[in-house]
């Protein structure tokens, strides 16, 4: 497989923990790529996506990329597939498309991308149709009521195309962070059971943690056994409730001892207040490490901590790093699928 925008190697790595090599990956800030240098020695770096050429790259069967999001997030500027960040989804198309030409069509067999929530509604619902069509090479119509749904399935010349919002709190982390995978199928149209066969899978959470995530599920220890609470918070809109004046929505903002942690940002401003019962006064409100953060994304411990370099990765760039990837168990249930659909 090849990773575009690769990040810190979170598609390699859940490539690789099925049995399929990751020969290549692009990426053009110098922290990820140090930091999946030092998990992925032996893969090759391309660099910026705007100067590959698909068609003289190694052939893969498989391409993923989350390309960039902020011009589709809720919380972005919200220019969509036009804005200067996220057209350079069109980059990973034009790939895929002079590989495939350069192949005769062989390769790749699969794309496989990720993005946020807001890539249904952004540009009045237009930037996902422009995605379908992106895949499809024909005009897919805006559904009833001008809303994407969170699972579909279109087809077109030569490509079988299936969608759908995976949220990580129900994938074996305390974390709420809904994304789009679309699978893209341009062999044998089977996008559909790479995307929604959910047979074999861990029924449990409990299970889902033993087998994805590392060290953490193994080291704790319920909050009932050790008297401490814990409440996560949604720090943006928070201090939004609090400009406003919005007493209810500021306490809204605040979750409860068994709820899961807003979605993971960029600036590491994800926090949560934690005391122990009884001691409340000594409490503190504070924001998650970046270690909590790689397990909340379903990481090793450490992932980010240093690059190939040896050298230690500030905590902003694990910050940033870790806003940006996708949740591993997401990833992990894609290409376990993957490896059982079209084999060894």
């Amino acid at each position: 497989m090849g990773s575009l925008f690769d990040g810190i190697g979170a598609f390699p790595l859940a490539a690789s923990r099925n049995n399929i090599l990751p020969l290549w990956a692009s990426e053009i800030e110098k922290a990820p790529i140090l930091i999946t240098q030092k998990h992925f020695p032996n893969m090759k770096h391309l660099g910026d996506v705007t100067k590959i050429h698909g068609g003289k790259i190694p052939k893969v069967d498989i391409i993923t990329f989350g390309s960039p999001c902020q011009n589709l997030s809720v919380i972005g500027n919200r220019k969509g597939l036009i804005g200067e960040q996220s057209n350079l989804f069109y980059e990973a198309i034009r790939i895929i498309d002079e590989m495939k030409e350069a192949t005769n069509g062989k390769y790749p067999t699969l794309a496989i991308w990720e993005n946020v929530l807001g890539a249904f509604s952004s540009n009045d619902r237009m930037d996902f149709k422009a995605v379908l069509e992106s895949f499809t090479k024909r005009e897919i119509p805006i559904p009833p009521f001008r809303r994407w749904t969170y699972a579909g399935m279109v087809r077109g010349r030569g490509v079988d195309v299936c969608w759908r919002v995976l949220d990580s709190q129900y994938w074996g982390v305390p974390q709420r962070r809904k994304r789009v995978f679309l699978v893209a199928d341009f062999r044998d149209f089977r996008a559909r059971e790479v995307l929604f066969d959910s047979s074999g899978m861990p029924s449990s959470i409990t299970a889902c943690a033993t087998s994805w995530t590392t060290a953490a599920p193994r080291n704790r220890i319920s909050t009932a056994k050790t008297g401490r609470q814990i409440w996560p918070f949604q720090g943006r809109r928070m201090r939004s409730a609090a400009k406003a004046k919005d007493i209810k929505g500021f306490r809204a903002s605040f979750g409860a001892p068994a709820t899961t942690f807003p979605t993971l940002l960029t600036d590491g401003s994800s926090g949560f207040a934690d005391w122990f019962e009884g001691k409340e006064k000594e409490g503190v409100v504070r924001r998650l490490t970046p270690l909590e953060c790689e397990r909340l994304m379903g990481l090793p411990d450490e992932w980010t901590k240093k690059g190939s370099d040896h050298r230690r990765v500030s905590d902003s760039a694990r910050y940033k790093a870790l806003g940006n990837s996708i949740v591993i168990p997401c990833a992990d249930f894609l290409f376990s699928n993957i490896r059982k659909i079209y084999g060894n």
